[in-house]
């Protein structure tokens, strides 16, 4: 996921057009990503007027500790899970203090994947102030393949929570 292709650059540019009018930031919390989210963002000229800052949280622990997520809720549901994610974005949002927040967890392979869980299986949250939604995306393709289709996908999320602040 070196390279970003240009409809990730364009999504991350509408969705900095909508922070930026809106005086409006934006916080990451990425897992199965590693910081994509943020790299696409901070890609944009001006990101600085609207980024607040990206958690990278690839293991339970880093998911607790910087982004609060309940340890209860990492083992009942698993770090792929609505749950999981809702309070990741909700952590990150208060964490960060910004206005909006998205958060992705899955499983980008080639290895991980279960019969419940297959890899490809990806779950996004978008938090603000008073609304979260989430979604879970069954992605195919290689490892760098779901990692970039979760960025798309997690752009098009926070541009849709933005455009509705």
């Amino acid at each position: 996921m070196s390279e970003l292709s240009d409809d990730i650059i364009l999504l991350a540019a509408r969705l900095g057009k909508i922070l930026a009018e809106r005086h409006l930031s934006i916080t990451t919390v990425e897992s199965c990503t590693g910081g994509g989210i943020a790299y696409a963002v901070t890609a944009v000229p001006g990101s600085s007027g609207w980024f607040r800052q990206g958690f990278v949280t690839y293991c339970n622990e880093a998911k607790h500790t910087l982004a609060g997520v309940e340890t209860e809720v990492l083992e009942r549901c698993g770090a792929v899970s609505r749950e999981t994610v809702r309070q990741m974005a909700g952590g990150g949002l208060r964490a960060a203090g910004a206005d909006v927040s998205v958060a992705v967890s899955g499983i980008a392979g080639p290895d991980g994947g279960t019969r419940e869980k297959p890899v490809g299986t990806v779950w996004i949250a978008c938090a603000a102030q008073d609304r979260s939604v989430e979604q879970c995306f069954h992605f195919s393709g290689d490892r760098n393949q779901v990692r970039r289709e979760t960025v798309r996908q997690a752009l098009l999320m926070a541009e849709k929570m933005a455009s509705q602040l």
